[in-house]
């Protein structure tokens, strides 16, 4: 489509940034609703937010980078365009492990449980993915489908096709669909420079609306993970695990990305689409083992107590427990001890 959405002078607000900003700024509203819920400090979590959407941002971005190297470091590529996140281009896994490292040094340099802290802001990431997926529709050069025979096959309009009607027309006047992500006619993997013939626009397979799919997917197993039990890390790697089998089986297959290990191949306009297997479904293998291991061992640990008083568990019901009253002698024995020792007391003085 038109990737800008808003230009104010030199200023251009692209729909993918916008839409990211958007995914992360519903993921952290419902971690600060969680951290309450779970007695965590909801300010620390603030605090911590601004350091991880930029370690995130980061990670993202190098790991995209270093997967993807040709159109940056190949024959006619861009190295400064490596810094144009704005453009499009992450790797999730990538924001990931970013995260994950800012983490664990704020929550070293605070003594808090890193594993509590990822778990309540894993929502982030299933907002995050949605926000990307829409973000690279509007863009329309990034994360590109194969072309495919099959019936669910996308053919990207003609730019300034009629769509939406005249609300279409206001948002993006004669730009619309003036972005998409040609490939090559006769299946070879872009970058479109390299192509041996003509520059079509399918019909592909529409990875970027499959990548909303799964991010909503992901997003449903998280919460369903932050309500099933509080044992910390269980959301956080529910959402990893479930991320890289989705993207790996129902994304990445049909994605026009170079395979790293050539197994299969069906590529061009009278075939699937399907390739097996790229770098990430190759990274994926190793990623859901280690999902599956951490996952096993965060089923033997006991649930997370919860601190705050009165608060709800991860169930709903209350799981803190009021403070024992204070005696007069500051012991701290003015609980049911306390009680029986004075509730005695007065029967003696009553038979004196």
């Amino acid at each position: 489509m038109d990737p800008i959405f808003l230009q104010l002078g030199p200023i251009a607000i692209r729909w993918y940034g916008l839409f990211i900003a958007l995914g992360v700024l519903a993921g952290s509203v419902l971690a600060v609703r969680y951290a309450a819920r779970r007695g965590l400090d909801p300010e620390k979590l603030l605090d911590m937010a601004l350091w991880l959407v930029l370690a995130g941002i980061v990670g993202a971005r190098l790991v995209y980078v270093i997967t993807s190297p040709s159109a940056y470091f190949g024959p006619g590529g861009d190295p400064l365009a490596a810094f144009k996140v704005w453009e499009g281009g992450v790797s999730i896994h990538g924001g990931v492990i970013g995260v994950v490292v800012a983490t664990w040094l704020y929550s070293r340099a605070h003594r808090l449980n890193m594993w509590s802290y990822l778990d309540v802001m894993s929502p982030v990431a299933g907002f995050g993915i949605v926000g990307g997926r829409l973000g690279n529709i509007m863009n329309g050069t990034d994360t590109g489908g194969r072309l495919t025979n099959w019936p669910i096959g996308f053919t990207w309009p003609e730019p300034g096709t009629a769509t939406f009607g005249a609300f279409g027309r206001f948002l993006f006047g004669d730009d619309m669909w003036s972005a998409f992500p040609g490939v090559c006619a006769d299946g070879s993997y872009i970058p479109l420079w390299q192509c041996g013939g003509d520059i079509v626009r399918g019909p592909v397979h529409f990875t970027q609306l499959y990548g909303v799919f799964i991010g909503v997917a992901v997003l449903l197993i998280t919460l369903w993970a932050l309500n099933r039990t509080s044992k910390p890390g269980f959301a956080f790697w529910q959402m990893v695990l479930w991320y890289s089998v989705l993207r790996s089986v129902f994304e990445e297959t049909f994605r026009d990305n170079p395979l790293m290990w050539n197994v299969y191949l069906a590529d061009g306009l009278d075939q699937p689409g399907i390739g097996l297997f790229t770098v990430t479904q190759v990274a994926s293998v190793a990623i859901i083992a280690v999902a599956v291991w951490m996952l096993a061992r965060v089923r033997a640990q006991p649930e997370a107590p919860a601190v705050a008083a009165g608060g709800p568990g991860p169930r709903g019901g209350a799981t803190a427990q009021a403070p024992a009253r204070r005696g007069a002698d500051g012991s701290g024995r003015g609980g049911a001890d306390g009680g029986a020792k004075r509730k005695a007391g007065g029967k003696g003085e009553g038979r004196g």
